[in-house]
C-alpha cells in the first residue's frame, strides 16, 4: 500500500497538528527559535538542513501562524507567535523524553527559572515557587559538568553560555 502524503483522512486533531509540525526537521526549527534563532542563516547553520527543506518548513510554519515573518533591512526575521509559543510545554516534555531514554553523546541542556534561579522539571514546573513559568521567563544552559558540543557555527557558540529564552541571540 502506498505511503499517504497527508494526514486528512484521520479526523483527528492530532493528525491536524502533525501536518503543520510532525515532518522532519519542524520540532528542531522551534526549538531553535525557542532559543532565540530569528534568521534564516542562522537556521540554516546550526540546524545542517537544506535551503529547499528549510524554507518550505519555515513557509508551512508562518502559513499555520506559528511563525512571523517580518522584513528587517536587508533580511528576514522569523518570530514565533502566541500560538508557536504554546508549542513550548511539547518540545520541552519530548527533549526531556529523548534524554532520559535514548542513547546520545549530547550534552543536556536544563532550563531553570529567572525569579528564582531554580531548575524546571521535566513537565516545565519549578519546583521551589509552585509554577509553571512561561518561557520567556526561562534560561536556558549546559547541564553543570557538561561541555557543548564541538561545533562552531553562531548559535552554538552563543549556547555555550546561558541565554534567557526567546531572547534573539547575537
Amino acid at each position: 500500500m502506498a505511503l499517504g502524503t497527508g494526514y486528512e483522512r484521520q479526523g483527528c486533531y492530532l493528525a491536524r497538528a502533525l501536518e503543520v509540525v510532525g515532518e522532519r526537521w519542524t520540532l528542531l526549527i522551534l526549538r531553535d527559535a525557542f532559543y532565540g534563532v530569528t534568521h534564516f542563516g542562522d537556521f540554516l547553520a546550526h540546524l545542517d538542513v537544506s535551503r529547499a527543506v528549510l524554507a518550505d518548513r519555515l513557509d508551512t510554519l508562518v502559513g499555520a501562524s506559528v511563525l512571523t515573518r517580518s522584513p528587517q533591512g536587508r533580511s528576514v526575521e522569523y518570530t514565533l507567535t502566541d500560538a508557536g509559543r504554546e508549542l513550548w510545554p511539547v518540545i520541552h516534555r519530548l527533549s526531556r523524553w529523548g534524554e532520559e531514554h535514548l542513547d546520545g553523546n549530547h550534552p543536556p541542556r536544563v532550563f531553570s527559572h529567572v525569579a528564582c534561579d531554580t531548575d524546571v522539571d521535566a513537565d516545565g514546573a519549578c519546583p521551589t515557587c509552585r509554577v509553571t513559568p512561561p518561557v520567556e521567563d526561562l534560561v536556558v544552559r549546559l547541564a553543570p559538568g557538561r561541555n557543548a558540543a564541538e561545533r562552531h557555527d553562531p548559535v552554538a557558540v552563543a549556547l555555550k553560555q546561558p541565554h534567557r529564552m526567546l531572547t534573539p541571540l547575537p
